[in-house]
C-alpha cells in the first residue's frame, strides 16, 4: 500500500463515467453529493495543475454525457470517450493518456464504483500504479455494494481516500502557500461545513502578503 505522500509532481487525477445515464442507479450516494464532490476533485486537478485524465462512454450511449457541472467545469479539457468497456485500460486512447501523465500515483474517482471504477482501478495496480480510490466521488448502485467495492480495491492494495483529503494531502498547509486561497474557495463552495475555513485562508493569505 502506498505510504509516501500524494505530490504535484507524483500525482495525476483520473475521473471515469461520470455520466448522466447513471444518475438514477447510484443510491449509495445521492446524486448532488456524487456530481459537487466530482466537480471539487476535478477543480483541485485544475488549481494544481496536476494531469487530468476523463473517460465516459460515447454521448450517444445510454449513459452519456458527462455530468453538466462537470462539463462546465471541464471546458474544453479532452474526454475520452470509449465503447463499452468496463477496463478503462482496454481502450488503447485511455492507456496511452495515463502512461503519457508520466505520474506513479492515480487519483481515481468513477461510476460505478463495483464496476468500471474497479476492474479499472484492479489493472492500474497490477501495472505498478499506486492508486488511491477517491470515495465521495464515487458511487454504485446501494451503499453495500460502494462499501463492498472499496473493500476489495483496499485488499487489492488501493487507498480509499476523499476529495478534501487529497486537497489537503496536495497542498500540505495554509501558511506561505500561494495556492492556498485558490483551495478555499473550492472548500468555500464544496463543503459548506468548512466554510469557516474561507475565512482563514483569506487571513492567512493577507498576513503573508504583509511579511
Amino acid at each position: 500500500m502506498a505510504t509516501t505522500p500524494l505530490t504535484r509532481e507524483n500525482s495525476a487525477i483520473v475521473l471515469i463515467d461520470h455520466e448522466v445515464g447513471f444518475s438514477n442507479l447510484v443510491k449509495s450516494h445521492n446524486i448532488e453529493e456524487t456530481v459537487n464532490n466530482t466537480v471539487a476533485l476535478a477543480k483541485v486537478a485544475q488549481v494544481f495543475d496536476l494531469p487530468l485524465v476523463v473517460t465516459a462512454a460515447r454521448e450517444t450511449d445510454p449513459a452519456g454525457p458527462l455530468y453538466p457541472e462537470l462539463k462546465r467545469v471541464l471546458g474544453d479539457h479532452p474526454v475520452i470517450h470509449r465503447a463499452p468497456v468496463f477496463d478503462s485500460f482496454d481502450n488503447d486512447e485511455f492507456a496511452a493518456a495515463i502512461e503519457a501523465t508520466g505520474r506513479t500515483k492515480l487519483v481515481m474517482a468513477g461510476i460505478q464504483t463495483d464496476v468500471c471504477l474497479a476492474l479499472t482501478v484492479l489493472t492500474a495496480l497490477n501495472r505498478g500504479y499506486e492508486v488511491y480510490v477517491v470515495v465521495d466521488a464515487s458511487g454504485a448502485t446501494t451503499e453495500e455494494t460502494h462499501d463492498t467495492a472499496v473493500m476489495r480495491l483496499a485488499q487489492a492494495g488501493a487507498v480509499p481516500v476523499n476529495w478534501l483529503a487529497v486537497a489537503s494531502e496536495l497542498l500540505r498547509g495554509w501558511v506561505d502557500e500561494p495556492l492556498a486561497p485558490a483551495i478555499g474557495e473550492i472548500i468555500y463552495e464544496h463543503l459548506p461545513s468548512w466554510g469557516h475555513q474561507h475565512v482563514l485562508t483569506a487571513t492567512v493569505a493577507e498576513h503573508s502578503a504583509a511579511q
